[in-house]
Parts: C-alpha cells; structure tokens; sequence
C-alpha cells in the first residue's frame, strides 16, 4: 500500500474516477492540464539541498566528461595507432565509426535500463561497459581488441547520453534546472577538449587510460547521492522517494507541495495502459516526440560533425598546427557552452534556440559563399578569412544554443510513463543523424562545397520556423506543468 498525503490523497483518488473512462477509451488521453497556475509548487530548498544538488550534478556530469574523452580519444590517437598496429586509413575510420554504431544500440537500450534499474543505475552500468572498453583498447595489439573497446565505448555512452541530463532534471529544482542541465554539454565538451590536450603530449596507449578515470569518479560519487525521487515514485517506492526529495531540498525545507504535485501526476497516469513506441504517435503525445526529435534532427542534420569534421583541414590550410587547432577549437566550444549555461534560466530555451539557429544560418552562408568564390575564382585573398570566419561563428552559436539545449528541453517535455520510451527514439535519432552527416560529409563536398554549406544553410533557417512554430518555453515551469501543458 503506498503511502500518501493524507489530504492529497482524496483528491487524487477523484481524478482516477473522473477520468477512468475518459483514459479508456483514447488510449491515455488526458482531456485538461493537471498543474494549473494556481496550484504551482512552491519549491522551497535550503544551502544543505542545493549542495546536494549540486553534488549530484558533479558526479552525473562525470559521464558527460566520458562522453567527450570517448568521442575526441580518435583523433589525437589516430597516428599513433596507425602507426603501432600497421592498420590502414580505411580501417582507421572504421575504428573511428564504430563509437557511432554502439551509441545507436546504446540508444536504443538506454531509456529500458533507466527505467528498470533506475537513474543512477544505469550510470553504474554505463561506467562498467566504458571502464572495459577502455581496457580492450588499451590491450590491443590487433584490430579486434581495437574494434570491441571502441564499440563497448560507443554503447556506453549511448545510455550515458540519455541517462545524465534525464537524472539532472529530475533532482533540481525549476529555478536552477536550465543551467544545471546545461552542465551535461559544458562537460561533453570540456571532455573532448582535455581528450585533445592530453593526447598531445601521452601516447595512445596512456591516452586511454585516461579515459577510465571519469568512470570511478562516477562509479564512487553515486554512493554519496541520492536517486532521482521521480523515478522512486514512479516505482512505488514512497518512503525512499520523500527521503531523496528532502535530501535534494535540504533538511529544513518545505517539500509538501512539491510531494503533492509529484504524487497527482504519477497517480493520474499510472491508469495509462503501457506504452509502445506507436503510442507514442497518438494525439496525447505526438507534440512531444515532434519537439524532441525535431531539435535533434536539426541539430544533426544542420551539418555540425561535417563542419566539425573539416574545421581540422581549415586550420591546416590557414597555417595553424591540428593539434593547436584541435585544442582551440575545443576551448571555443567549452568557453561558449558556458556563457549559453549562464544565460538559459534568464532569457529562456526559445530565445538561445533562435538566436543560435541564426548564428548557424549566418556561419553556413559565409563559409558557402567562400567556397562559392573559390569554385569562380573570385577574390582570393578573401576566401580564406571568410572560411575560418564562418566554421568559428557556426561552433560559436551552435555550442551556445542547439547544442546543449535540445538535451535539455528532451529531458522535461516527456511525462515518466513515456521517457524511457520516447528518451529512447530521441536519443536514437540523434546517433543515427550523426553517423548519416559524418558519412555523406566527404560526398557532398565533392559533389559541390558550395552546395553543401548552403544546404545546411537550408536546415538552419528550417530550424528557426520550427522553434517558432512548435518549441515551448519551459523556463521557470516544474516538469509536472510543462509535461501537462504539452499534453
């Protein structure tokens, strides 16, 4: 028998019996909002619950460090494992692409483990198959050991990358829950920018053993924080899920309200019937998975591992050294992610959203008409300034909007029946629009640079009608408001 606010608890058995019927026969609809304004949760949190919050964050974002160092461990590693195990530049790339491979299957499993074996234990689990992997790499001495780290690696931080701004927006409270989810990218790229500077100066070898590291920190860090209390009340489990609440809002502080708010919404949709992922193309969810994967289809399919991936040839031909460009490069994104983490709780999700498709439109169509100029052999002088111009503008406000955010905004609009499910799809589709940019990349540019740029150009200036059209502002909304207003 769970246990619940006695004076909450009447009114939730009410909603069960005036929407038993309703919910079934439209396969969970649910006909009005459950949070409206005048019943907003007052989130009160003492200094003892935001430093736990903020230890929770740290030991979370440990597996968005992973993340970087596995995606930024191949290009400092690639000379020297080339030139160590005899393998060829095709074989190479296959090593490179097999990370992307993992993470798809990753995806695909991540949102089931969170759900079954809950938030920090499928960051357990996730550490464990990255820590292997790590050790296979590090063991090889032939293509094999290489191939199955790399793809242990890549399915790892598959659930990692659902699992962790999932688990940083379920503990934190509205007010900090922007910045805070933020923190996942700032640390992705904080990892690959320390996978850049360090592989400059170890071997292959050395290099992934630094990978093992952000594991045991995470591995350590989840005995001294609590689960997320939304998944424990989602499980049933009441006790746990109010002694977590409290240690997240400190000793002292008032979680009444909050339990409530919870408790309502979790008991409303435990009537729902069990989610499949063609439930999640009816109409009390459509809007849902339209918004989350539309921001990673735009995210991806704007060009960013292409660009990414030509940044390095564009430092080369302007001079620079690839390591020095590399660790540049990456000290940009961490420097930019940082300042987008800063602002997202003041000026809001939809704001940082457009300001950075524009940005991105903007960078698209200077490094476009660059290699337009070139293809006519116009103004030559001119051509290499507006290149470098325009990949440093497009990292610039990718890093400070659609970057981060889609993440962001993926782990609030989903309702706890429907998040491992839908997490799943969303995180699947940002892999899988991953591995299709990176592999079309060098075809475009050989079919027409110029067209190419201006093709991601197209997407970027698609993105900002989407935002306008659909995205909602989730800024200062408990999840329970923006999950029913969606719905």
């Amino acid at each position: 028998m769970r246990i619940i606010v006695v004076t909450h608890f009447s009114v939730c058995m009410q909603e069960k019996m005036a929407t038993r019927q309703d919910l079934g026969k439209d396969h969970g609809t649910i006909t009005k909002p459950l949070i409206g304004p005048k019943n907003e949760a007052q989130i009160q949190s003492d200094n003892g619950g935001l430093w736990m919050v903020l230890l929770g964050t740290s030991v979370a974002v440990c597996g968005s460090f992973e993340f970087g160092s596995c995606v930024g461990y191949s290009a400092p590693a690639q000379y020297g494992i080339m030139d160590e195990l005899g393998i060829s530049h095709s074989e190479y790339s296959f090593f490179g692409s097999i990370l992307t491979i993992g993470a798809m299957i990753g995806a695909i499993m991540s949102g089931a483990i969170a759900d079954f074996m809950g938030r920090k234990g499928a960051m357990g689990i996730s550490s464990v198959i990255c820590i292997a992997g790590w050790f296979a790499v590090y063991l090889s001495y032939g293509s094999f050991y290489l191939y199955s780290g790399r793809f242990l690696l890549g399915c790892g931080i598959g659930v990692l990358s659902y699992v962790v701004p999932v688990f940083i927006a379920e503990i934190t409270p509205k007010n900090l829950r922007g910045a805070l989810a933020t923190a996942n990218q700032l640390f992705i790229v904080t990892g690959l920018f320390f996978a850049y500077a360090i592989g400059s100066i170890v071997t292959w070898r050395i290099l992934a053993l630094t990978g093992i590291v952000p594991c045991m920190v995470l591995l350590a860090g989840l005995f001294f924080i609590p689960e997320s209390p939304r998944w424990l009340a989602k499980v049933g489990n009441e006790e746990e899920f109010k002694i977590s609440l409290q240690k997240l809002r400190g000793a002292d502080a008032d979680i009444y309200e909050e339990v409530a708010e919870i408790q309502e919404f979790i008991v409303t949709h435990e009537l729902l019937p069990k989610v499949t992922m063609m439930d999640l193309l009816g109409k009390q969810n459509i809007r849902s998975v339209i918004v989350g994967v539309g921001l990673m289809v735009f995210q991806q399919f704007g060009g960013i591992n292409g660009i990414v991936f030509y940044a390095g040839q564009i430092f080369v031909s302007a001079g620079v050294p690839p390591n020095v460009g590399g660790i540049l490069y990456a000290c940009l994104q961490v420097i930019v992610t940082a300042f987008g983490g800063i602002l997202i709780d003041r000026l809001g999700r939809r704001p940082l959203l457009m300001v950075s498709a524009c940005g991105m439109l903007l960078g698209c169509l200077l490094t476009g008409t660059s290699f337009l100029l070139k293809a006519h052999q116009l103004v030559p002088n001119l051509v290499p300034i507006l290149v470098v111009t325009g990949i440093m503008v497009y990292i610039c406000f990718f890093s400070v909007g659609l970057g981060a955010i889609p993440w962001v905004i993926m782990s609030e609009i989903f309702p706890l029946h429907i998040k491992g499910t839908a997490g799943s799809l969303v995180t699947l589709v940002n892999w899988c629009g991953s591995w299709v940019v990176s592999y079309t990349f060098n075809f475009l540019m050989n079919w027409s640079s110029y067209g190419t740029f201006f093709g991601y150009a197209f997407v970027c200036a698609a993105a900002i009608v989407f935002i306008i059209m659909l995205v909602p502002e989730t800024r200062g909304r408990t999840l329970e408001e923006i999950q029913a207003s969606m719905n």
